[in-house]
């Protein structure tokens, strides 16, 4: 009889459960979200190649050959601030894991309590009590006192799975905040090694233009040598003077631009101000290692830009799921024992001082769910903005790496083109010399073959630093540097 009457109960409670389900979920809002997309060609543009060869599987120890250089991202990845930041809010993100799945368990406390009450002796407690003996010869005392000490228990019950989808969304925010630590790296690695390359190339602009000040000075001293002779004039040694003065002043912009170069860089590493040690005697002889791109498709496996995107929207469909659940009723068990009395000497008699409780409540939302919408629609919008901002990511990385294979290439063939303009004005330069020794060019012809020289060995130091910063910067895009 009793397992019969037991079943009955629990069909019914079954079929309530149901109705009010199907009620709640009929008033729910729906709105329309719509799919990622991510497809990316087979191919990068203008290579036709399945090879799979990808250089960011190359960690960047081995990616940078200069010892020097990788004693600086040794230690900027010890001591950067603001990747020291990171990390910590990587470990804040990690710490609420554990809050939200402390959520959907039991909470247990104890309580000990001691209070002491007067009541008015013309009211019906007071009437009460002022009648009650509580044995023979013994009235209620007053002031009242109480004593209480026990355990307590709530529990609400994850019916509908909110608090553990809470959860779930608490464990991809840290695996996203690991990403967006590992993407800092890799831009901190890059930022040093772009900085790195140009000092080398402002140590080798300086000296182009100490070299060329030598060349313009011993050219003064001829020219001024001719005019004393009558053979040049005024004009000639003046504009002469003009030249050396201006790249004098451009020689003082260069040491004031390395100095910033040094102290960038000491920023970036975390450290004081101090000399950076490094080679740039061979800057202009470096080789340029071969990048292998690999295919698209690797880029969302590669880079943890995209990969901190895609958790954040599948964080951002939890969210949406636990703020729809808010639409259905909550169901909260509470229970308690311990021991209460009115003087010490009783709290242990038993089971006299024996208290205990249970209770179970069932809350739904009914009238007035203006907030619980406006919470459901907010999380709905920021998955559609978790979808866009995917999507952007994905795309942004392919245009970076079409743009980066595109510029290496161009680099190399300007290098190349650069290369021989600088020889050929050196050749100049040596012809024009001896022409104007032997008095058979002007000044002008002398002046204006320097600056083209000293212009195109410039240019030509610049444009490798551009094509270390590309190599750099394609080894960033394609996904490398934080393994």
């Amino acid at each position: 009889m009793n397992k019969a009457i037991f079943k009955y109960i629990n069909l019914r409670s079954g079929i309530t459960l149901t109705l009010a389900t199907l009620v709640f979920q009929s008033c729910v809002p729906t709105k329309i979200t719509r799919e990622t997309k991510d497809t990316l060609p087979d191919n990068f543009q203008n290579v036709v190649s399945t090879d799979t060869t990808n250089s960011a599987k190359i960690k960047w120890k081995e990616f940078f050959n200069d010892a020097q250089l990788a004693a600086l991202i040794d230690t900027a990845l010890v001591n950067n601030q603001e990747l020291n930041i990171m990390l910590q809010q990587v470990d804040i993100a990690k710490n609420e894991i554990q809050a939200r799945k402390g959520e959907y368990l039991p909470f247990v406390g104890i309580q000990a309590a001691a209070e002491v009450e007067k009541v008015g002796r013309y009211t019906s407690q007071g009437a009460n009590d002022a009648n009650t003996d509580i044995k023979p010869g013994e009235e209620f005392p007053e002031p009242l006192k109480n004593y209480k000490v026990g355990a307590f228990a709530t529990w609400e019950v994850d019916v509908w799975k909110k608090l553990r989808n809470a959860k779930k969304a608490a464990v991809i925010e840290y695996l996203s905040s690991v990403e967006g630590k590992n993407f800092m790296v890799t831009n901190l690695i890059a930022e040093i090694a772009d900085s790195y390359y140009e000092l080398q190339a402002l140590d080798n602009k300086l000296e182009i233009l100490t070299q060329n000040l030598e060349l313009q000075n011993n050219g003064l001293r001829t020219i001024r040598l001719q005019m004393q002779a009558a053979k040049a004039t005024a004009l000639g040694v003046k504009r002469l003077e003009a030249e050396v003065y201006k790249n004098t002043g451009e020689l003082y912009s260069v040491k004031q631009e390395i100095i910033e170069a040094q102290n960038k860089l000491n920023f970036l590493i975390g450290r004081s101000p101090q000399a950076i040690q490094r080679d740039s005697e061979h800057f202009i002889d470096q080789k340029i290692d071969t990048v292998y791109s690999g295919i698209p498709s690797q880029l969302l496996t590669n880079r943890p830009d995209i990969r901190r995107a895609e958790y954040e929207l599948q964080a951002a469909k939890l969210d949406t799921q636990v703020a729809r659940a808010n639409f259905y009723p909550s169901f909260t068990l509470r229970a308690g024992v311990g021991l209460e009395s009115f003087k010490t000497k009783y709290l242990t008699t038993m089971p006299e001082s024996l208290l205990y409780g249970l209770a179970g409540d069932m809350v739904a939302p009914l009238i007035n769910r203006n907030a619980i919408k406006a919470q459901y629609y907010n999380a709905n919008d920021k998955q559609l903005q978790a979808v866009f901002d995917y999507e952007k990511t994905v795309l942004n990385a392919h245009i970076e790496v079409l743009n980066g294979l595109s510029k290496i290439e161009n680099l190399r063939q300007s290098y190349i083109q650069k290369e021989q303009q600088v020889a050929a004005l050196k050749n100049s330069i040596e012809i024009t010399n001896k022409l104007f020794s032997a008095a058979r060019a002007d000044y002008m012809e002398v002046l204006l073959t320097q600056r083209d020289a000293l212009e195109s060995k410039l240019q030509l130091v610049e444009t490798k630093k551009d094509q270390m910063t590309a190599r750099v910067n394609i080894y960033k895009s394609l996904g490398g540097g934080w393994n």
